[in-house]
């Protein structure tokens, strides 16, 4: 079935239609992203239960974004009176003057952007999916959830824990201007299972994921995640340290998307271009990578929680070649931000809800495929690690510096696994050194979108990510 769209967001379409009609007496551009997302989320572990109706993307309000005189200035409301537009107009153009007072008065200087495009459009979007987070049965979610926990923990005695979560979101947003009329209604699931495990004072973790632009349905993956989650756990209580030092490493697609991520994600994103904070704006046409590494970022190139129709600006999802075939081609941008670039906007203009401001941020951001199986991979190894998970990673996109925690590393030594594990490892790098040194890509390829990415250290949104493998060098330690 399809997701259906949103009954509150269509008995105000009305109302926000003639507000965008008031407001554009004064202002030569005005534009609304309304609202309204419902989920759930469940955590069960052996010592406590929670259902919560919030999840990252759950809310329910409008951002009103006006330009007058080149200048723009946006107004938060988490109530619309839909019988008195012209009284919400009132209350925007208030807030506006406020502001733009409140700036003057402190001597802040502002950008003065040209006039964003209102080219018109009809766009209405419902994705499918089997079943629905606002009709799923939640008792009857925990109960299974809960069974899937206790049977973890069956599995030895030096199990401490394993906590199973699974949330869906119900996604609808409504996109209005003079000329626009975009309507877009998805769901979106996440389920993980975390197994702790402690022998001898020792406490090590296996974390399992499943992801998907889909419903509830997805959480049946649960319970084959959940005995991986278990084995990595009890894996990791016999693992070593690692000897730091450059190494041939075979990474994972759930590795590789977090390289992906790191290294050309945030370091592409335009709007650090706008600030001189990133050092990709000078590498376009340029190699950063050896000539089997080719990157996509966009909400149309996979499909997965970040799959969306248009952005939070009411521009159309997109499919960005970053990296052809080594070579640099493309950033991705918000649309503000490309205006003041003098590029085309990409689709990546994203809000962490209605009150925060839109920001450039990725999607999904994949390796391309390559043609190499993952036993000619291992074969070619004199000595080196098979990564395998992710804890965290960063980068410093002003001098391409990344670092990247995974969770093991199975040994290789002439061509062969050792089975021999060492955890944890750091992974840290010069960004083209790491991308220039990739000399095999496996055919199969897998997308990961379980976590949330920040801008910095704050705004929060939904990403994914991912790849084939990847054979390349590196330090670790």
């Amino acid at each position: 079935m399809n997701a259906p769209f949103s009954a509150y967001l269509s008995g105000i379409r009305g109302g926000v239609q003639e507000l965008v009609r008031f407001l554009r007496m004064k202002y030569d551009y005005v534009s609304v992203l309304a609202t309204d997302s419902c989920g759930f989320a469940v955590r069960i572990s052996q010592r406590s239960r929670s259902v919560s109706s919030e999840t990252m993307t759950t809310e329910r309000g409008l951002v009103v974004r006006v330009c007058r005189e080149r200048q723009y200035s946006e107004v938060a409301l988490n109530h619309f009176d839909a019988s008195s537009p012209a009284s919400v107009a009132a209350e925007v153009e208030k807030a506006v003057e406020q502001q733009r007072s409140l700036l003057a008065s402190v001597g802040t200087q502002s950008y003065f952007t040209p006039l964003l495009p209102d080219e018109p459009l009809v766009l209405f979007a419902e994705k499918e999916c089997e079943i629905l987070p606002e009709q799923t049965d939640l008792k009857e979610l925990v109960d299974w959830l809960t069974i899937l926990s206790d049977k973890g923990m069956s599995h030895s005695p030096e199990l401490l824990d394993c906590v199973v979560t699974a949330q869906s979101t119900h996604i609808c947003k409504l996109f209005l201007t003079e000329n626009r009329d975009l309507s877009q209604s998805y769901v979106y699931s996440e389920g993980t299972v975390v197994a702790v495990a402690n022998r001898d004072g020792r406490t090590q973790t296996g974390y399992e994921g499943v992801s998907g632009l889909c419903g509830p349905e997805l959480f049946s993956q649960l319970e084959e995640k959940a005995e991986k989650s278990v084995a990595t756990a009890l894996e990791l209580l016999d693992a070593g340290p690692i000897e730091p030092g450059e190494y041939e490493i075979i990474t994972t697609p759930e590795v590789s998307g977090l390289i992906a991520h790191e290294a050309f994600g945030h370091g592409v994103e335009m709007d650090m271009f706008v600030k001189n904070r990133a050092l990709g704006r000078e590498y376009f046409g340029k190699r950063v990578g050896s000539d089997l590494v080719t990157m996509h970022e966009g909400a149309l190139c996979a499909e997965d929680v970040t799959s969306y129709a248009f952005d939070d600006e009411g521009t159309l999802a997109g499919d960005v070649t970053e990296i052809e075939n080594g070579i640099l081609r493309n950033g991705i941008c918000d649309a503000l931000s490309a205006l003041r670039l003098g590029v085309a906007p990409t689709g990546n203009g994203k809000r962490e809800n209605f009150e925060h401001k839109v920001y450039t941020r990725m999607t999904n951001t994949i390796f391309e495929s390559g043609k190499d199986s993952l036993e000619d991979m291992i074969a070619s190894v004199q000595y080196g690690y098979l990564l395998e998970g992710v804890e965290s990673g960063m980068e410093d996109p002003k001098h391409w510096g990344i670092q990247c925690i995974i969770k093991l590393g199975r040994e290789i030594r002439d061509g062969k696994l050792t089975g021999k594990v060492v955890a944890p490892i750091i992974m840290t790098g010069y960004v083209p050194d790491l991308l220039g040194n990739i000399s095999m890509c496996s055919p199969h390829r897998e997308v990961f979108g379980t976590g949330g990415c920040g801008k910095g250290y704050k705004e929060w949104v939904k990403v994914s990510d991912g790849g084939p493998y990847l054979k390349t060098k590196a330090r670790l330690g």
